[in-house]
């Protein structure tokens, strides 16, 4: 169940009380008549289930209120009442199906945008796994990939495909394309530091890292996990199950990729670079491939959705 708090001019009120009142799976619905300030107008509250929020929330913007007023979604963690439970039958389809898109869209929007800690934290991942790489510990690898945040821009990449959204889709390839480019130099020059004090061992070769050497060799599999990931990902994205998004990131091999170019660049290793290269390459492109597939299956359930209201 979501919550949703419109404010509407008053000339406008009717009209939006209307498409609230039209939908069987619409309760509690509460009208404060010129009760907002800024915008100035009437305060009108409502709970309805997910499943049929986002098709309530496109007809509040066909009659105008996205330009006239305001709208907020907030999630209802509980509605233990018989009304709600009809409320949900009437909506149809399965809550933890459901999208709202509107989440979705502004929750991928933040995550897309090139921020000092969207840098930072690419940056801090990507020499955890340099750091794997170099000492061969998987489990460093493995906390390198749930540090990276490289999906939400991803993410971003997808949705504004799906929805031709041309802005979206600059700002998410900017913040992934200046993400990884200082990522990368990061590695490079604490690769460089670590061999200049001898931390670092003299050479990188297939024998000095048996354990971590599938970064740079890239495969079929390689390919089947980036779009089994890609999916579950933006599933994780869409249905609110951000727990699965944890086991998307730690399957995904983009951050190691990324610092294996890094440590491989600083040792002049230009097989395992390319390596490496490859497999950032094939994640990146699978992954979006995989998301934009998804998404567009379930933009077209939601369009279907639409249409049956609008015919009903």
């Amino acid at each position: 169940m979501v919550h949703l708090r419109i404010v509407a001019p008053q000339w406008l009120a009717e009209r939006v009380l209307a498409v609230l009142e039209r939908s069987p799976a619409v309760l509690n619905v509460v009208r404060l008549s010129d009760a907002a300030r800024r915008p100035r107008g009437d305060l009108i509250l409502c709970d309805v289930p997910r499943e049929e929020a986002s098709v309530l929330v496109a007809e509040l913007r066909d009659v105008g209120l996205e330009r006239e007023g305001t709208i907020s979604i907030e999630t209802v963690q509980g509605s233990p009442s018989e009304l709600a439970r009809q409320a949900v039958y009437a909506a149809g389809g399965l809550p933890a199906d459901a999208v709202v898109w509107e989440e979705v869209e502004q929750q991928t929007s933040e995550s897309a945008d090139l921020s000092g800690s969207f840098v930072a934290f690419m940056v801090l991942a990507t020499l955890i796994a340099a750091v794997g790489i170099l000492t061969d510990a998987l489990i460093l690898i493995i906390g390198a990939m749930v540090v990276g945040p490289e999906f939400g821009p991803l993410a971003g990449i997808c949705i504004a495909i799906v929805e031709r959204r041309l802005e979206l889709a600059r700002r998410s390839l900017v913040a992934l394309a200046v993400g990884f480019a200082v990522a990368i130099a990061a590695t490079i020059v604490g690769t460089l530091l670590l061999r200049a004090f001898g931390v670092a061992p003299n050479a990188l070769d297939a024998a000095s890292h048996p354990t971590t050497l599938f970064i740079s060799d890239p495969n079929t599999f390689s390919v089947i996990v980036a779009v089994l990931a890609g999916v579950a990902g933006v599933l994780s994205l869409t249905t609110a199950k951000s727990g699965a998004l944890i086991g998307v990131l730690i399957s995904v091999t983009t951050i190691p990729a990324a610092a294996n170019v890094g440590v491989a660049s600083a040792y002049g290793n230009w097989d395992e670079f390319a390596g490496a290269l490859a497999q950032l390459t094939i994640n990146l492109v699978s992954i979006v491939a995989a998301g934009v597939a998804t998404l567009s299956i379930q933009r077209a359930a939601y369009a279907r959705r639409r249409a049956m209201r609008a015919q009903g």
